[in-house]
């Protein structure tokens, strides 16, 4: 049975109401096709009309919306893609507490807040666990989120340094026909760790505190015979380490410290068979209280909405092959 509801507006909401259509109302387009609904506005009047229960959705999801825009929060395709999942789940009152908090802010001073449910629990399990693995697909902040935590925990003196470190999978292959050192060779696989403490902390401020020995990047093999204490450790792109390297990092925690681990299991590089040193820790791990385990999704991805789509494109051909197999 198909539902109308109308919606009268005041002048005072009709340039949010605007905001909310977007340019050519291509936002209400994405309403429509994603609750399956039609939504009109003529003068101050909203009218929005289908099923009963995508009707109830579909204004739950714009009222919620509404309120963003008069705060003057962002507003764009995979935010209100996602307002709509949560909206279906429940949960759509939960972006107010999503968007509260202030993770970080920027050298620049722009605030860096949670986009999702999944990165605001991300955060709350760093928070709590001197351990903690994070599982999920490109884009869904892991690393960016993690250096956020690393540098307010520097600040807050809750630490004495931060170490970020990722393995460099052909650092005994190809990388050796490169020019340069060993730390010229393997600085192209480290250089999203160092775009991201730029946005945090500006070159200058980076450097000087590289040369304080404050900060320190540096590919996974440099972590060998080393105890890490009073230090906040970020190892990315975990899902290519072998086993012998993830014991190898998970034992140079020291006392006073606090490290994350990050990864997407779906993009290992590991030559051959080799099983993933990340995947069989979060096996052996993962029933130890002390230990938190973060697992975001396509849901959580906060990059352009087409990579929200290739994920989900290639989690569903991963499964159609393995149950062709």
């Amino acid at each position: 049975m198909a539902q109308v509801k109308q919606m009268m507006l005041s002048m005072e909401s009709m340039d949010a109401y605007m905001s909310l259509f977007g340019l050519n109302d291509q936002n209400v387009a994405l309403i429509e096709q994603e609750c399956n609904v039609t939504v009109a506005l003529r003068g101050n009047e909203l009218t929005v009309s289908g099923e009963v229960e995508d009707v109830e959705l579909a204004a739950s999801v714009m009222e919620k919306l509404l309120e963003m825009l008069r705060r003057h929060e962002q507003m764009d395709r995979a935010r209100i893609r996602y307002a709509i999942a949560l909206a279906r789940d429940g949960k759509v009152d939960m972006i107010d507490d999503i968007l509260k908090s202030v993770v970080a802010i920027t050298h620049r001073g722009k605030q860096i807040r949670c986009k999702t449910l999944g990165q605001q629990t991300y955060v709350q399990t760093i928070r709590d666990h001197d351990l903690t693995f994070a599982v999920g697909p490109a884009g869904t902040g892991k690393t960016y989120l993690a250096m956020a935590l690393a540098v307010v925990a520097l600040k807050n003196k809750e630490v004495e340094r931060i170490v970020l470190t990722r393995p460099a999978v052909e650092a005994g292959e190809k990388l050796g026909f490169l020019p340069g050192d060993l730390t010229q060779k393997v600085d192209p696989y480290l250089r999203p760790l160092y775009d991201a403490l730029y946005d945090f902390m500006g070159v200058d401020s980076y450097q000087k505190l590289v040369e304080r020995g404050v900060v320190e990047v540096a590919p996974l093999a440099y972590m060998r015979g080393r105890t890490l204490s009073d230090s906040f450790i970020i190892l990315d792109e975990a899902q290519n380490t072998t086993t012998e390297q993830m014991k190898m990092f998970l034992t140079r925690l020291g006392f006073h410290s606090k490290a994350v681990v990050t990864g997407d299991l779906t993009q290992t590089d590991l030559p051959g068979a080799r099983r993933s040193g990340l995947s069989e820790a979060i096996e052996v791990l993962r029933d130890i209280p002390a230990i938190g385990m973060a697992y975001l999704t396509s849901q959580d991805v906060v990059r352009h909405e087409l990579v929200q789509q290739i994920v989900d494109a290639y989690a569903a051909y991963d499964r159609r092959a393995k149950e062709n197999a």
